[in-house]
């Protein structure tokens, strides 16, 4: 039902480097800042467009650890089997976090298929074609609902030894997302949306 997914990622570091140096560059920030210090100078990239003095829900999540899974929410494929803007900006939110947390895994979760591909697959494909490890990702690609999307996530969270996860979806579902994966027994460390995104992270390469 769910497993690694192992597609080959070619040139993996160009779109997260490309976007990096755009971001620094925006900011005034030295371009290596983000090539030498790893997550961190991402993050203090990302602090820099954040107004000062902004609480946590003005951006992305502390970076944290392999116990801590970054979980992205699926969204209905077009009829011709390709993701939607509103996935899309799942996929950007999760995506930063996933470069500010490079230890945690990340679960895709969504079936309901549309010309034989999956919501998870066609997220996972985007997040390798943007740079993310394969073997960081876990395909979850059978729910069919956002109660499914937590019953059979937290079957992999156990499966993997995580103790809870960072959820991406959408503003006006994160509520609903988060009190039903607690239902479900998951710890929800942080919710994450595509609007807590600084503008100008989405501006290049995402």
């Amino acid at each position: 039902m769910a497993g690694r997914h192992r597609k080959p990622a070619p040139r993996p570091l160009r779109k997260a480097g490309g976007a990096l140096a755009g971001l620094a560059a925006a900011v005034a920030i030295p371009a290596t800042a983000g090539a030498s210090s790893g997550s961190a100078g991402l993050e203090s990239l990302l602090s820099a467009v954040i107004p000062s003095g902004a609480t946590a829900v003005a951006g992305p999540p502390a970076v944290r650890g392999p116990e801590t899974a970054v979980v992205i929410l699926g969204y209905g494929l077009l009829p011709d089997g390709t993701m939607r803007p509103e996935l899309v900006e799942r996929l950007q939110a999760g995506y930063v976090q996933a470069l500010l947390a490079p230890a945690s895994p990340v679960v895709v979760t969504g079936g309901n298929p549309q010309q034989g591909v999956t919501e998870a697959a066609a997220m996972a494909d985007w997040l390798i074609a943007h740079g993310i490890a394969p073997g960081r990702i876990y395909i979850e690609s059978e729910a069919a609902s956002t109660v499914q999307n937590a019953e059979y996530t937290a079957q992999i969270l156990r499966d993997i030894g995580a103790r809870d996860a960072v959820v991406v979806t959408s503003a006006d579902h994160i509520a609903r997302a988060r009190t039903i994966f607690d239902d479900a027994g998951i710890v929800v460390a942080a919710g994450l949306t595509p609007d807590q995104l600084p503008g100008l992270v989405r501006q290049f390469g995402l």
